[in-house]
Formats: structure tokens, sequence, C-alpha cells
């Protein structure tokens, strides 16, 4: 493919993660469950909680496709963008029950996107090993994310707690799929910094 190909092939991707409605490959966890929220209160929390999960997995979409922009490996490629169109059942999901609750995504996603596109680049031109590390170590803390997210979540919520529920399943195994696939684990301070980054999307993101 020639540069103006990868160009475009990337601005579709982005477009898409950013702005697009994704047709998920399964089906939303949340179909059928019960949803009881009490009152405006508890239905705007639970919006906002899920207008973060949303952000974060357009922040996973271009990490995952900075990652595969610049793979040493086919195959490390390849896995990265599995685990993207992985990620993408998420982030429908995550739409959707947004709809459901009367509220939409983050009007942020542009940046959220664009920023971990340049991370996931960096990741990826850092070694396949380093790559792979960060893939685990990023689905770790999503997975303590999520956790936080079902303990806040209003107690009748119960079709949002079943998509956070198989989203942790997914997370914990693209992280056990990264380490079998050779990734190494990352320095303390770049971990901090990590976990400093996603503080400040998901405080953001929560509102706007």
């Amino acid at each position: 493919m020639s540069p103006l190909d990868l160009l475009l092939g990337q601005a579709d991707l982005a477009l898409r993660a950013s702005f697009g409605r994704p047709a998920p490959r399964r089906p939303s966890p949340g179909a059928g469950r019960t949803d009881h929220l009490a009152d405006e209160i508890q239905r705007r929390h639970a919006a906002g909680l899920m207008r973060v999960n949303h952000a974060g997995e357009v922040a996973a979409q271009g990490l995952y496709h900075g990652q595969a922009l610049t793979a040493r490996r086919d195959e490390i490629r390849r896995q990265m963008l599995e685990a993207a169109r992985d990620e993408g059942d998420h982030l429908a999901w995550c739409r959707d029950r947004l709809r459901e609750l009367g509220s939409g995504p983050s009007v942020l996603n542009p940046l959220w996107y664009a920023g971990s596109l340049a991370i996931g680049a960096l990741a990826g031109a850092a070694g396949d090993r380093i790559s792979l590390g960060f893939v685990a170590e990023t689905e770790r803390q999503v997975e303590g994310h999520l956790e936080e997210h079902l303990r806040r979540l209003p107690e009748g919520d119960e079709r949002s707690r079943a998509i956070l529920d198989q989203m942790k399943t997914d997370e914990v195994a693209h992280a056990e799929a990264a380490m079998d696939a050779g990734g190494s684990e990352l320095p303390m301070p770049v971990r901090q910094l990590m976990r400093l980054t996603a503080r400040v999307m998901t405080r953001t993101a929560y509102w706007i």
C-alpha cells in the first residue's frame, strides 16, 4: 500500500471510531436485562459512567490502530487489529446504552482517539515486546476501572452491568494474550504515567 493509501485508511478508522455507529459482531450482553433506575439523577449518573467507558473504547481503538501501524511483525499487527475489532463491540454496546439512557458520547472523542493513536504508535515503534507489554498493562488498568464502575452503577441498571461484566472478561483475555505473545512488564514510572493520563480522561469524559 502507498503512503496515501495508509493515510486514507487511517483517516477512515479514526472517523469510524470517533463518530461512527459501529455494528457489533456480538449481540449486546445487556439485551433482555432489566433497567429499573429510580430517578433522573441515577439515569444521569449511569449515563456519565457509560460515556466514560465509551470514551475509553474510542481511546482503545486509537491505541491498537497506532500499535498496528508501527508493529515490527505481521502476526503482532494482526493481533492488534483483532483486539481492536473486539473493542469495536464494546464501542457499539456503550454507544447503544448511552442512547437508551437518553445521552450521548463525549464531544472530545476525536481528541481521545488522536492522543491514543500517537501513544500507540510510539509504543509500537519501541518494539513488539514493549508494545505487547503496553497492551497488557493498559488492559489491567481498564479491568480495575471497570470494577470501580461496576461498584458505582445504580443497583437497578442491570443492562449496563451486563455490558461492563463482558467488557471486563474481554480485557482480561487481551492482557493474557499479549503476555503470552511475548509482552514485557513496563517500568513503574510508565505505569504511573498511564494511570495519570487515564484519570484525566475519565474525569473529563464523565461530564463532556
